[in-house]
C-alpha cells in the first residue's frame, strides 16, 4: 500500500477562552454569561485537528508558550493524532482567543498572538524537509505575514500546493497571492480584498488578483468554487447551528483532505461543506471536528452525488 503524503499545517496554536452569553455585547455593554469553557484552538491547530479527525496524516508547524496552556495544547494535538515534531516552545505566553458565543451560534473573537508571533521565516526553514514531503500545505494569517510570504515562496520553489485561509483579513502582497493555489476567504474577508459583489463577481475578482483558485465560503448559502477556467457552486446543508466557531477551519481541513485524496475541487468543496455543517451543530473549536465516517454518512443521508 502506498503511504499517503501528509498535509502540513503552518499556523497558530491557541487556547480559546469561551463565554456563552445571552447576546454578543455592543461597545460599552455588559451582558450576563451562562457558561464558560476553555478549548484548544487557533486556526492552524484547528485545521490540523480537522485533518487528523478525517483520518489523513497531518503535521503541525507552530509554537506554544511556556505557560500552563503550552503543554496542554501540545498534548491535545498529540492525542488528536497530529504529528507535533514541528511544534516548538517559545519563552512567554501561548496564543489565546477570547470568544463570546450567542444562543444563535454567532460569535465575536479577540485573538492575542503570544507564541504565534515567534513563528518566523527561520523557523519555517528549519522544517523545509517536512514541507517538501507534504501533499499540500495549509496556512492562515494568525502568524506574521512575513512568515506567510516566505512560506509561499518556499512552497512555490518546492512545487507543493498552498491553501491559504486569509483570516484575519489583512493586505496581501501581489507576490503572495500569485503563489497561492487555493484562497479560501469567507464573504467578510473577500469584501476586504475586492469589495462587496455577487459571489461570481467576487470569486472572479479574487482569481484575477493572481491566485490559481478560490473557494468563497458563503456561510449558510454554501460555497462558490472558481479557477481561471471554470466556476461552480456547492449549496450548503441545512442544519441547526449552535456554535459557528471554527466552522471555517473544519471546512479548510476537509477541503485539503479532499484534494490530497484525489477528489476534484468541487467534490472536495462538497465534502468540506458537509464537515463544516456537522461542526456547527457542536460546541467548541477542535471538539466540533467530525470524522471521515461521519462526513460520508452525512452526505449519503442527503443523497448528494
Amino acid at each position: 500500500m502506498v503511504k499517503e503524503k501528509p498535509i502540513v499545517v503552518v499556523g497558530s496554536i491557541n487556547m480559546d477562552l469561551v463565554a456563552i452569553a445571552s447576546k454578543i455585547p455592543a461597545v460599552g455593554e455588559t451582558v450576563a454569561g451562562t457558561d464558560f469553557r476553555t478549548h484548544p484552538g487557533g486556526k492552524g491547530a484547528n485545521q490540523a485537528v480537522a485533518v487528523a479527525r478525517l483520518g489523513h496524516p497531518v503535521r503541525m508547524i507552530g509554537k506554544v508558550g511556556t505557560d500552563a496552556f503550552g503543554a496542554e495544547l501540545e498534548n491535545h494535538l498529540r492525542e488528536a493524532g497530529v504529528d507535533i515534531e514541528g511544534v516548538a516552545t517559545h519563552q512567554g505566553p501561548s496564543g489565546t482567543a477570547v470568544i463570546v458565543v450567542s444562543p444563535s451560534g454567532d460569535n465575536s473573537i479577540v485573538v492575542v498572538p503570544g507564541a504565534n508571533a515567534a513563528v518566523d521565516a527561520r523557523f519555517v526553514d528549519e522544517h523545509v524537509a517536512m514541507i517538501r514531503g507534504a501533499a499540500l500545505v495549509l496556512a492562515q494569517l494568525e502568524i506574521p505575514l512575513a512568515t506567510i510570504e516566505h512560506l509561499a515562496a518556499l512552497c512555490a520553489r518546492e512545487n507543493v500546493p498552498l491553501v491559504l485561509d486569509p483570516a484575519p483579513a489583512t493586505e496581501l502582497p501581489a507576490s503572495l497571492i500569485r503563489a497561492v493555489d487555493w484562497l479560501t476567504p469567507n464573504e467578510t474577508e473577500a469584501a476586504f480584498y475586492v469589495g462587496a459583489h455577487t459571489a461570481h463577481e467576487t470569486a472572479r475578482a479574487l482569481v484575477d488578483m493572481g491566485c490559481r483558485g478560490v473557494v468563497l465560503k458563503l456561510g449558510s448559502r454554501g460555497v462558490y468554487v472558481s479557477s481561471t477556467r471554470w466556476q461552480d457552486f456547492c449549496p450548503a446543508f441545512s442544519v441547526e447551528a449552535i456554535d459557528t466557531t471554527a466552522a471555517g477551519d473544519a471546512f479548510n481541513g476537509a477541503f485539503a483532505v479532499g484534494l490530497a485524496k484525489g477528489m476534484s475541487p468541487k467534490e472536495s468543496a462538497t465534502f468540506a461543506t458537509a464537515a463544516a455543517a456537522i461542526s456547527v451543530t457542536r460546541r467548541g473549536a477542535q471538539a466540533s471536528m467530525p470524522t471521515r465516517e461521519e462526513v460520508e454518512a452525512f452526505i449519503r443521508e442527503r443523497d448528494v452525488h
